[in-house]
C-alpha cells in the first residue's frame, strides 16, 4: 500500500491536515486532563452526540440538567452542598471536552471527503485514514463508557480508573498513530541501523506506553495527592501499604501506594534505558534521536517529581502531562526511524 499521495501537493496537504488532527487530538488530551483534575467528566449525566452539541439555552435547561446531576453518587456524597454556579463551572468543561471531540470529528471526516473527491487518495492512504477516524469514533463511545461507570447505582464518585486509562491510552494511541502516518508522508530516508536498535527502541516505546497507562491509573485514584515525599514514599522505599488492605492483587490497579510506587519505579527504568541508549548508540546515524528521547524523559522525570511534591496541582500535574505526550511522540518517530521502508 501507497505510503504517499498522487502528487506532492496531495501529499504536503496531507501531511498538514494530519498536523492540525494531530494538534487538536493533543489539546484535546490537555482538556480531558483539566476535566478529570476538576471532577468535572460526571456533570453531563446523558450521551446525546447530536442534541448535546448544544448548551443549555434556558433557566429551565440548566435546571433540569442540575437536578439529573443531582442523582449521581458523586453529587450526594461529595458535592451535596454545590450551588447551580458550582454546577455550572464543572458542566463547561465537560461539555467542552465533548464539543472539543465533534469538532475533531468534523476536520477528520471534512478532511477525508476533501482528499477524496479531489482524487489524492491511494488504495492504501484512502485504508489508513478511515482507520484513524474509526478509532476516533471509537474514543467517543469508550468516552461515554468511561463516564457511565459513575452513573446509576453506584457509590463511585469519580469515574473507574481502569476506564479512565482506557481512554487515556486509546487517546494516546491516536496520535501516535497520526504522528506515524505524518511521518510516512514526509518521504524521508530511513538509515540502516544494527539489529540490535530496532529492538531496543522498541523497548523504550513499551514501556513509554506502560508508563503512560500507569500514570492514567495514578490520575483517576488521585494518586499524586498521597506519599508526596521523594526519594521515599512515607520515608519507606515501598511503603507499607504497597499492597492494599481487602485488594490484594487488585493493588495493582486499585491500590494508590502500589500505582504510585510502580509509576516511580517505571520512571527510573525508562530514565536508565534512555540514557544508556544515548552511551550504546552514541556512533550511529540515530545517535541524536536517542539524545532527543533521553534528553525529554529527563525533563519529564524531573517535572514528574516536582509535581509529585506539590501534591500534583493542576498546573503541574498538565504540563506533565504534556510532555509525557511529546516524549512519546519521540518514541515513535525513534521507532519509524528504526524500521524499513517497505
Amino acid at each position: 500500500m501507497s505510503h504517499t499521495g498522487k502528487s506532492p501537493q496531495a501529499t504536503r496537504w496531507m501531511r498538514n491536515w494530519l498536523v492540525l488532527v494531530g494538534l487538536l487530538v493533543y489539546a484535546m488530551i490537555l482538556i480531558g486532563g483539566a476535566t478529570r483534575l476538576t471532577d468535572s467528566g460526571l456533570s453531563i449525566t446523558e450521551w446525546d452526540p447530536i442534541k448535546g452539541s448544544l448548551p443549555p439555552l434556558s433557566d429551565a435547561s440548566w435546571a433540569s440538567l442540575f437536578a439529573k446531576y443531582q442523582q449521581t453518587a458523586e453529587y450526594k456524597l461529595q458535592n451535596s452542598g454545590m450551588t447551580l454556579a458550582d454546577f455550572q463551572q464543572i458542566f463547561w468543561w465537560e461539555w467542552g471536552h465533548r464539543l472539543f471531540g465533534r469538532m475533531i470529528g468534523l476536520v477528520a471526516m471534512g478532511g477525508l471527503a476533501i482528499f477524496a473527491i479531489r482524487g489524492w487518495l491511494t488504495r492504501g492512504l484512502a485504508i489508513k485514514f478511515v482507520i484513524l477516524i474509526l478509532l476516533g469514533g471509537l474514543q467517543g463511545a469508550i468516552g461515554w463508557w468511561m463516564v457511565s461507570s459513575g452513573m446509576g447505582e453506584t457509590t463511585r464518585v469519580d469515574v473507574a480508573p481502569y476506564r479512565l486509562a482506557t481512554h487515556f491510552m486509546l487517546a494516546l494511541l491516536i496520535i501516535a498513530y497520526t504522528c506515524w502516518l505524518w511521518l510516512d508522508l514526509g518521504g524521508k530516508t530511513r538509515p540502516t541501523v544494527s539489529r540490535s536498535i530496532p529492538t531496543i527502541a522498541v523497548v523504550l516505546l513499551g514501556l513509554i506506553f506502560l508508563q503512560m497507562a500507569a500514570g492514567a491509573l495514578v490520575a483517576g485514584l488521585d494518586a499524586g495527592r498521597t506519599y508526596n515525599d521523594w526519594p521515599l514514599m512515607a520515608g519507606e522505599f515501598v511503603p507499607q501499604g504497597y499492597l492494599g488492605e481487602g485488594l490484594g492483587l487488585r493493588s495493582l490497579f486499585e491500590g494508590r501506594a502500589t500505582t504510585q510506587f510502580n509509576h516511580r519505579m517505571l520512571a527510573y527504568g525508562i530514565w536508565i534505558l534512555s540514557l544508556w541508549a544515548v552511551l550504546a548508540f552514541r556512533s550511529t546515524p540515530l545517535k541524536g534521536a536517542f539524545a532527543g528521547l533521553a534528553a525529554l524523559v529527563s525533563l519529564q522525570a524531573c517535572w514528574g517529581i516536582l509535581t509529585l511534591m506539590n501534591a500534583a496541582p493542576m498546573n503541574l500535574a498538565l504540563l506533565h502531562q504534556a510532555i509525557g505526550v511529546i516524549v512519546t511522540l519521540a518514541a515513535v518517530r525513534l521507532v519509524w526511524l528504526t524500521r524499513s521502508a517497505t
